[in-house]
């Protein structure tokens, strides 16, 4: 057998630069993930201390004394992150915003979901300008330790989610969401309080997408019932909805991907909405008309933030 030789190939280079630089995000990576589990167990002693005060106290003083307790705790913990995302983790944050915000107010925040980093996005653009962010949580998420329990002194809204298998077999169950978000937002109207729901329900990828057959390049459906349910029990108060969307500078990044420090700049457009009054008053659950004229309401805002969202991917929007 006659054995060859190529003459002239080349040998493949390593980019020693890229190789260096992976190995280096990925120390900071660790680095990150150590000094957040720190930073929360070192608040979590606080965490407890303020669980243990709103369990002894009655309740018509846990609002008056153990909340803003609670509350301060949470800015500390929320402080550590989002100076450790700036200043270490070099995150730039574009913010367009043009709302007039209050730490008076009642206020409920939409937006669209791609990321964890979502959410710190989220904080860093409102954390001292209106009430601290209160999500709707997934029940199961309760039982992580410290930051669960944080939640729930908080009084986070836990909310089932159950499927559609499980509610064709247990249909009694069916109400337990709506009954959820209603004992939540007779709390929030104690003290101005800011909600945030993001309407898509879970993080948009493009499978869900094509799965959904959603009618939007970036966006999946808006899900409208938590939104209804909470207007409905809280609209007289809100004083606004604000309409927040997210872009990344690629694509939207992991949470390994924050911890490295890969996510660049975030930016993030703000835009003032009315809640129209016939909404207010709606009975989404039991009316057939207003349920279908506040999805379609939903649907013509989502219409106009996948604009938005194109715009600014472009590097076009003028908000």
């Amino acid at each position: 057998m006659h054995l060859g030789l190529e003459i002239g190939k080349k040998t493949p280079v390593h980019d020693w630069s890229t190789v260096v630089k992976s190995l280096l995000q990925s120390i900071l990576g660790a680095i990150s993930m150590v000094m957040l589990v720190v930073h929360t167990l070192f608040i979590s002693l606080f965490v407890f201390s303020s669980i243990i005060w709103k369990v002894m106290l009655p309740q018509r003083l846990r609002h008056k004394w153990a909340d803003p307790y609670v509350i301060g705790v949470a800015n500390v913990w929320l402080a550590g992150i989002l100076w450790w995302l700036t200043n270490v983790l070099r995150i730039r944050f574009d913010v367009d915003n043009n709302v007039k915000l209050s730490m008076e107010e009642w206020y409920m925040v939409v937006s669209n979901h791609q990321s964890w980093v979502d959410i710190f996005a989220l904080f860093y653009v409102t954390k001292g300008k209106i009430p601290l962010l209160k999500f709707f949580i997934k029940k199961e998420l309760m039982k992580v330790p410290v930051v669960g329990q944080a939640w729930w002194a908080m009084d986070y809204p836990f909310m089932s989610r159950h499927s559609r298998a499980y509610l064709a077999k247990h249909p009694e169950k069916a109400d337990d969401d709506l009954k959820a978000t209603k004992k939540a937002c007779e709390k929030f109207s104690y003290v101005p309080t800011s909600i945030v729901n993001f309407l898509e329900g879970t993080r948009f990828t493009e499978v869900k997408q094509q799965k959904q057959k959603a009618p939007y390049a970036h966006l999946l459906r808006p899900k409208a019932g938590g939104i209804a349910f909470a207007i409905q029990a809280l609209g007289e108060r809100f004083s606004s909805m604000i309409d927040t969307t997210i872009v990344y500078q690629d694509r939207a990044p992991t949470f390994w991907d924050l911890a490295c420090g890969r996510v660049g700049t975030v930016t993030l457009r703000l835009r003032h909405i009315e809640i129209p009054q016939q909404f207010i008053r709606m009975d989404y659950q039991n009316n057939r008309q207003d349920k279908k004229d506040f999805q379609q309401w939903l649907h013509e805002l989502w219409l106009e933030k996948d604009a938005l969202i194109t715009q600014m991917k472009a590097g076009t929007s003028s908000v």
